[in-house]
């Protein structure tokens, strides 16, 4: 499994407000962009797995609506999430 509930905890307590709080923003967008990442190497491989190209697709739209939200509701917290996630919008 890719996806370890200690890395979940990690990512959590690392963007989040602790590493129980999975609700916040940061932390689902941070989680977003892990997972993101790991489906973009598997279809480098993988260029025919149309079903995880499918999944890849829906969770980018997921991060850009949870980004579009922060940025409506908190610019500094958007700036800074952006900026720390190292993504180009």
């Amino acid at each position: 499994m890719y996806l370890a509930p200690e890395k979940k905890k990690e990512i959590f307590a690392k963007h989040g407000k602790s590493e129980s709080d999975t609700g916040s923003s940061e932390g689902q967008i941070a989680l977003f962009t892990y997972r993101i990442s790991h489906l973009t190497e598997h279809l480098k491989k993988n260029r025919k797995d149309y079903g995880t190209q499918r999944a890849l697709q829906l969770l980018v739209g997921k991060r850009r609506s949870l980004l579009d939200y922060l940025k409506a509701k908190d610019i500094e917290r958007y700036r800074a999430i952006v900026k720390e996630l190292g993504l180009r919008r």
